[in-house]
């Protein structure tokens, strides 16, 4: 694992760029192996730091695909142990249920962290902008689906 980084960085902080770039190449058929691999790393802190940013593009990139499910379950499976990534795969899921109008509860909504809170009262799905206009856990959150409430009423 080459990282062509100054020799003085700390191992670590060389490890972390390195996987950030194996996980952003990987094949998908190889990615649930990486991600435990990166997971087994005797830095966790970093390790998790790595993973949650795969998570993050991932998810992103794949919340509105037919395959969601099937590469949520996967990732699901290999972050079990490792409770802020299960919950980050969580949000994920429920994003994307929010996003696509598929089943969600409201309560979820709101126990969810500011991150999703936030990311969803930038979506289009009046019933969550309501609920966060309403009970949003950040004045930013409530002012931001105000406003795409207002602009779904103007529009």
């Amino acid at each position: 694992m080459h990282t062509g980084h100054d020799p003085c960085e700390p191992a670590e902080h060389a490890r972390f760029a390195a996987y950030l770039v194996e996980l952003e190449q990987v094949a998908e058929a190889d990615e649930t192996e990486l991600v435990g691999g990166v997971l087994a790393d005797p830095d966790p802190v970093m390790a998790r730091a790595a993973v949650v940013r795969h998570l993050d593009r991932r998810a992103a990139e794949l919340v509105r695909e037919p395959h969601w499910e099937d590469w949520a379950e996967a990732m699901g499976r290999v972050v079990t142990g490792h409770p802020f990534l299960v919950r980050r795969l969580q949000e994920w899921s429920l994003f994307r249920a929010v996003a696509l109008r598929l089943p969600w509860q409201r309560d979820d909504l709101l126990a969810a962290s500011d991150r999703l809170q936030l990311k969803a009262a930038g979506g289009t799905n009046p019933e969550a902008l309501r609920a966060l206009a309403e009970d949003g856990r950040t004045k930013r959150i409530r002012n931001t689906a105000r406003e795409g409430l207002r602009g779904r009423a103007e529009g």
